[in-house]
């Protein structure tokens, strides 16, 4: 560990002799790893930078009007403990192939506010796996874009999640 100061101080921290120091130690650590954290993560704390982390992951298929269809790697930069592909990764995907599908509707001249996102999770993707992730537009109106996406396992087809996102539009003001 660095010189920083400990999370955990003989001062003010009280802690019960039946306790295993071992496990003190390890507690310590989990704490020190959320206020103080690693600098390798330092490239992600700039705006969008979470593009970072899907950029060798996803390629897109096929791109028509209200229609979008992608490839997605499960690589383990996006997994979760139980090495399945992460929920917030899941609904990262989602929101962004919502929004380019809307796009593909909804004039520039109008700005998309996400006003819901729901997500579905059915079964998981595990590490090394490929998703097939199509995002279609269901409804498109003057004030509300509807959108669904899919996210199925390239071998099987077999739909793992799905997501809705509605979208608020209105016109950008000319000032």
């Amino acid at each position: 560990m660095s010189s920083s100061p400990s999370p955990i101080s003989s001062e003010t921290t009280k802690i019960s002799k039946e306790i295993d120091p071992k496990n003190v130690s390890l507690f310590e650590n989990f704490l020190h790893s959320f206020t103080h954290p690693d600098s390798s993560l330092d490239d992600f704390a700039s705006f969008d930078s979470f593009s970072v982390l899907f950029q060798n992951n996803i390629r897109a298929l096929s791109v028509s009007r209200g229609r979008i269809t992608c490839s997605v790697v499960v690589t383990p930069a996006l997994t979760n403990y139980f090495n399945g592909l992460h929920g917030g990764a899941v609904a990262s995907i989602a929101e962004r192939l919502s929004m380019a599908c809307a796009r593909t509707i909804v004039s520039e001249e109008k700005q998309l506010f996400l006003g819901e996102l729901s997500m579905s999770y059915l079964s998981a993707a595990p590490v090394s796996s490929e998703l097939v992730v199509e995002g279609s537009v269901v409804r498109s109106g003057r004030n509300l874009t509807v959108v669904n996406v899919e996210f199925k396992m390239k071998d099987t087809m077999k739909v793992t999640y799905l997501s809705r996102a509605t979208f608020y539009q209105s016109l950008v003001s000319k000032l």
